[in-house]
């Protein structure tokens, strides 16, 4: 352990990073149910590191919208659409049909 820095403030430190990894993977991702995924776990290092900070009224509200609802809504979009995201109308196409 790093002398002088809390346990807490490691842990703060560790779920933020965790989520921010996780919010530009799912900006990235081409694969919308892997983008909702990375999406949830991003919630869920949200809701972890609101419990370090003793919020307990917005770690449920958190929990309920945020991993569960929002995850569920976008799962239910996503299967009645396309999984994979195109780059282009030409991708669409089937590959430079005019």
């Amino acid at each position: 352990m790093i002398p002088g820095i809390p346990l807490c403030h490691l842990l703060l430190a560790l779920f933020m990073t965790f989520a921010f990894i996780l919010t530009y993977k799912t900006m990235v991702e081409k694969d919308l149910v892997k983008a909702i995924i990375y999406s949830a776990g991003q919630a869920v290092a949200y809701t972890l590191a609101l419990v370090l900070l003793a919020a307990p009224d917005l770690v449920l509200a958190y929990v309920a919208v945020g991993v569960g609802m929002y995850t569920a809504l976008f799962l239910f979009v996503v299967s009645r659409t396309e999984r994979y995201e195109h780059m282009d109308l030409e991708e669409v196409r089937g590959g430079g049909e005019k």
